[in-house]
């Protein structure tokens, strides 16, 4: 049967500091990063959905096309068809057929008129789709060259720091199968509260080095003696003395 070691205080302490200073170079790469990710990623969604739109608009401007082009068929019916009946309005017998002819020239004319107004109500919807499609365009140009400035700086970036952040990632994860389970919960309960990511930190100047709350003299003495695990009472973070953590070194 396997022996599982038990680890001391300090060893459990020194594991943590160990963790809280790799996982800070971690936090100092993705502050070189800064917003570039998330910049990046809102501009895609930005282009895609103004692609989107530009789409629709090209549609909506296909089908307005394809109803002057009926209106202006049904113009050249139309006068077909007044030609047509003018003709055989010269071969009427009665006034009765004279009068339905008329009536046919007057409905295709009414017919040809009302097609009219529709090429010229659509004509001016055509117009106004064109310019919101311009205006799409230099939107979504504007937005693609800003969108290749920022994944060109993270890229640079990136392509900087990639090693680095390998080397680190590898070590947060050896130094994690070395952390005492609960120590590493409460570790990482703790890294989530605060902006800064630290949760173990040490006594410095006779204070908290995480909220600069002053710590007592007899808890600086426990502290570092390094018997139990001690928190900050006002933030709640990890304290450890100054000696240890300097004793700690990530390379």
């Amino acid at each position: 049967m396997a022996v599982v070691k038990d680890y001391s205080v300090e060893e459990k302490l020194s594991s943590l500091v160990k963790l809280q200073k790799i996982d800070s170079k971690l936090d100092q790469i993705q502050i070189l990063k800064g917003e570039l990710p998330m910049e990046v990623s809102d501009l895609e969604d930005e282009i895609a959905g103004l692609t989107s739109r530009k789409n629709r608009i090209e549609e909506e401007i296909n089908g307005i096309t394809e109803f002057i082009e009926q209106k202006k068929n049904a113009i050249k019916e139309a006068e077909a068809l007044v030609k047509k009946y003018e003709k055989q309005s010269d071969a009427v017998k009665n006034n009765r057929e004279f009068e339905a002819i008329n009536k046919e020239i007057e409905m295709q004319q009414l017919e040809g008129k009302l097609a009219e107004k529709h090429i010229r109500d659509a004509n001016e919807e055509l117009a106004d789709k064109v310019r919101a499609l311009e205006l799409a365009k230099k939107q979504i140009a504007t937005k693609d060259t800003v969108l290749a400035q920022k994944k060109g700086e993270l890229e640079k970036i990136i392509a900087d720091t990639v090693k680095e952040e390998t080397h680190f990632n590898k070590l947060a994860a050896d130094a994690r199968k070395t952390t005492d389970d609960r120590l590493l919960y409460s570790y990482d309960r703790i890294r989530k509260s605060y902006r800064n990511g630290l949760a173990v930190v040490p006594v410095e100047r006779d204070a908290c080095g995480g909220c600069y709350n002053a710590i007592p003299p007899q808890k600086q003495s426990e502290i570092k003696q390094r018997k139990k695990v001690m928190v900050c009472e006002n933030c709640g973070r990890i304290l450890v003395d100054d000696e240890l953590n300097n004793a700690v070194e990530i390379k």
